[in-house]
C-alpha cells in the first residue's frame, strides 16, 4: 500500500470511472461538495495493485486526517493477509505451502464467501483460477509462445473451488500445486471493512475506493454522488454517469487487461481455461462491497442467462449488463 494524504478539493460535480473493477479519478475532477462541510481530506494510492483513493468529509479536516491514519493502518493490515505482491502475506504462504494454519479470521471469511459465491454461480466464480493466470502471464501465452493444449490441461486440473477446506484452524488445498487470487473479492471486503470503520466512528459522508467503490452517505443535499461507467467499446469514454449513495459499485469487463493471444483477457471462465466473452462489461450496485465485486465477475463469467438468479441471492442487488451487440439489460 502507498500514497499520499491531501486536503482540499475544488467544489466540482462528482465524478468518477470505473474500468474492470478499478476506480481511476478523471483529470482534476473532484467529489460533489458536501454542504456546511470543510473540505475533504483526500488519500490516494494503491492497494491490491489497484488504483484506489479515499475521501472523507468531517466539519474538522483534522479529524479525517486523523481517523485516514487509522485506516491506512487497517488497509496495511488487510493487505497482510491478501495480497499477491507481498511474499510474506498469508495468501502468499498459503499459494507457496499449500497449507496455512491458524489463518486470521478475515481470509476464512472471505474464503467462506467466495465459497458461496462460487457454488450459487455453479463454478463461474472460483478464486482456485490463479493457475491460468500464472499460465498466462509466464509469456507461454504472449507472443510467439502460446499456451499448449498440455499446459492448459495441467493449469485447469489444478482450478476447483471444491478442493479447498478451510476452517479456523487451518487451510489447505486438496490437490498440490494448486493456489488461490482473491482479487475478485477481497478488494470488496476491504473496501466494505474500511467504510464500515468509518460509519462506525459517525462518519457521514465518504466514497471509498479500494478496488471497488462504495458510497457513505450522499453529497450536498442529500443528492447521491455521480459516477462515470466507462464505455466498454471506448475505454477512454463515459458511457453514463450513474447516482451511488449508502451503496457500492463494481464493474467487470475483458477491456481491463488483455494478453497477446487473440480474445484472451484476465477473466477467465474456470472450466475450459478462456477468457469470457458472452458480456462486454457488467456493472453490479449492491449494498455491500464485496457482493458488488463477486456478483460483477461472476455474472461477467455465468453471462445473462444466471444473472437475475444471482442477483436475487445477494438482497438489493441490481446489475447493468453490457451486450455484444452493442445493447444493455438492466436488472
Amino acid at each position: 500500500m502507498t500514497g499520499t494524504v491531501h486536503t482540499g478539493m475544488p467544489r466540482r460535480r462528482a465524478l468518477r470511472i470505473l474500468a474492470a473493477g478499478m476506480a481511476v479519478p478523471l483529470g482534476v475532477l473532484g467529489l460533489r461538495h458536501i454542504q456546511g462541510a470543510s473540505a475533504p481530506v483526500r488519500w490516494h494510492g494503491e492497494v491490491l495493485g489497484a488504483v484506489s483513493a479515499m475521501t472523507i468529509w468531517h466539519p474538522n479536516p483534522r479529524v479525517a486526517e486523523r481517523a485516514t491514519v487509522r485506516l491506512l493502518h487497517e488497509i496495511n493490515r488487510l493487505e497482510a493477509i491478501f495480497s499477491l505482491y507481498r511474499s510474506t502475506s498469508e495468501i502468499a504462504r498459503l499459494n507457496r505451502d499449500g497449507a496455512l494454519e491458524r489463518p486470521s479470521p478475515d481470509l476464512v471469511d472471505v474464503l467462506e464467501q467466495s465459497h458461496r459465491i462460487a457454488v450459487a454461480s455453479n463454478g463461474a466464480f472460483d478464486p482456485t483460477i490463479q493457475p491460468l493466470w500464472r499460465l498466462y502471464v509466464s509469456g507461454r501465452g504472449l507472443g510467439a509462445n502460446p499456451v499448449t493444449d498440455r499446459a492448459l490441461d495441467i493449469a485447469l486440473s489444478l482450478v476447483d473451488h471444491r478442493a479447498i477446506h478451510a476452517d479456523g484452524r487451518g487451510i489447505r488445498f486438496a490437490r498440490p500445486g494448486m493456489s488461490i487470487s482473491l482479487n475478485g473479492i477481497a478488494q470488496g471486503y476491504i473496501t466494505d471493512r474500511i467504510t464500515d470503520i468509518l460509519g462506525n466512528e459517525g462518519f457521514e459522508n465518504a466514497m471509498i475506493e479500494l478496488g471497488e467503490t462504495r458510497a457513505l452517505g450522499a453529497a450536498s443535499d442529500g443528492q447521491p454522488f455521480a459516477v462515470g461507467l466507462i464505455d466498454p467499446r471506448a475505454p477512454d469514454m463515459i458511457a453514463r454517469v450513474l447516482p451511488l449513495a449508502n451503496a457500492a459499485l463494481a464493474v467487470s469487463g475483458g477491456y481491463g487487461m488483455r494478453f497477446d493471444v487473440p480474445g484472451q483477457h484476465h477473466i477467465f471462465e474456470p472450466r475450459t481455461g478462456q477468457s469470457a466473452n458472452h458480456l462486454l462489461q457488467v456493472a453490479v450496485m449492491s449494498p455491500r462491497a464485496i457482493w458488488a465485486d463477486a456478483l460483477s465477475t461472476a455474472i461477467y463469467v455465468a453471462g445473462e442467462a444466471s444473472a437475475a438468479r444471482l442477483l436475487a441471492a445477494y438482497p438489493g442487488s441490481r446489475a447493468i449488463l453490457s451486450r455484444t451487440d452493442g445493447t444493455t439489460l438492466e436488472l
